[in-house]
């Protein structure tokens, strides 16, 4: 793989330990990808943050790469969700040893320059990179929007590899940097209007389907941003999704396909192969059943968790509308940045929210936050991604369903 002069010094360890080791990270990576070069990236968003997740080897790993004092960031860079509310862990319960482990890990990712704003929806809140810019990205869900909504360019990176590509603002060329890795490799066809729910529904009916490719949707219906954001998570959460398309809204709908494909679908998702592209019909029983059977109990969730990605503002505006001059019978979380809290207090939504008896919790959500140690049994979301993951990472009974089905008043 060629490197430039500058790489090269950089990889020599001219410039430090530090960012000898990033440099070391991403041409291994070219390497094993076969790519031909590095390119320059816009930014950066790095994941493996909460202790839940990286534990003590992750923490001694970035101690270590911190203490390197000549590192300055050279792109904007922000965090993934971490284990707690950064600022209100206590008045929220998080365990008290968990949590100070947690602030030492984000003392670590300062240090190296990485803003310490925890979401895994950076293009919320600045980190926004343009058309076709190259860029670094680790959280799952955040690359899918950042691919498909945004067209921007990124693979889905590792943790250790985005922070490598923060530090050096260098990644390699492969993947889905490469207009060739840009196609779809799947055409999927929804038979009836959608909305809400649906669309993280139909992402994970696809994702297991597509796994790893690029799907292309035919929907009857225009979608919002926030249902984008849902559809992404959900397609990235149950197969491996970096990347997918809708026909006459997302940027690259034009390029993905071949003009000469025909509009033919196939129903009950049996498969039809024409122009070497797999062709599927979704309906709505095939959705209906879907959402049933992404619950794993009929109880009344006692903790309902909504965020997953963290919510946008209209979207906090939606709940506190629904919640106004109203008594919560469970408990509620409603998970976002620090940046977009902000805006929730200057508008009176987190004080309609907390008058309710909700709360909004900044910098971390349900998946990597220790909620099975904090008492609760059945987690209640919107969120076909949480779903999916809160079962298996926090050992707990989810229950999925639109907000209006979840929440229940006194």
């Amino acid at each position: 793989m060629y490197l430039n002069k500058e790489e090269e010094k950089m990889y020599n360890g001219e410039y430090g330990e530090t960012i000898q080791k990033s440099m070391e990270i991403i041409v291994a990576l070219g390497d094993i990808y076969n790519a031909s070069k590095l390119v320059d990236i816009t930014s950066a968003q790095v994941s493996g943050v909460s202790y839940k997740t990286i534990g003590d080897a992750g923490l001694e790993y970035l101690e270590s790469l911190s203490q390197d004092k000549v590192i300055q960031n050279k792109v904007p860079s922000t965090l993934n969700p971490a284990g707690i509310d950064l600022d209100n862990w206590k008045k929220y319960n998080f365990p008290e040893e968990f949590s100070k482990k947690q602030l030492e890990i984000i003392k670590s990712y300062e240090n190296l320059g990485i803003s310490s704003t925890c979401t895994c929806t950076p293009y919320l809140i600045g980190n926004i990179p343009k058309f076709k810019d190259h860029v670094a990205w680790s959280e799952s869900s955040a690359v899918a929007y950042l691919n498909s909504v945004i067209g921007g360019r990124t693979n889905r990176e590792g943790g250790p590899g985005a922070l490598a590509a923060a530090i050096t603002s260098k990644t390699a060329l492969y993947g889905y940097h490469l207009d060739e890795n840009r196609k779809a490799t799947l055409i999927v066809e929804i038979e009836d209007k959608i909305a809400k729910l649906d669309y993280g529904t139909i992402g994970y009916i696809v994702g297991q389907i597509v796994k790893d490719g690029v799907p292309y949707f035919k929907l009857k219906n225009k979608s919002k941003n926030g249902e984008l954001k849902s559809l992404g998570a959900a397609l990235a959460s149950s197969g491996a999704v970096a990347l997918y398309h809708i026909e006459g809204e997302t940027p690259e709908d034009k390029i993905a396909i071949d003009e000469n494909i025909t509009n033919n679908t196939t129903n009950n998702n049996i498969k039809n192969i024409t122009n070497n592209i797999e062709k599927i019909s979704i309906s709505r029983k095939e959705i209906n059943e879907q959402a049933k059977n992404l619950s794993t109990t009929d109880k009344v969730a006692d903790l309902i968790v909504l965020g997953c990605p963290h919510s946008s503002l209209d979207e906090i505006q939606e709940i506190a509308n629904f919640v106004n001059g109203k008594k919560l019978e469970n408990q509620l979380w409603v998970c976002t940045s620090i940046n977009v809290k902000s805006a929730a207090d200057r508008m009176g939504y987190t004080k309609i929210i907390e008058n309710s008896g909700g709360h909004i919790i900044c910098d971390t959500c349900m998946v990597v936050a220790p909620i099975e140690a904090m008492g609760y049994e059945v987690i209640g979301v919107n969120s076909a991604k949480a779903a999916n993951y809160v079962p298996n990472m926090n050992g707990l009974d989810v229950v999925y369903n639109n907000i209006e089905n979840l929440i229940k008043f006194k």
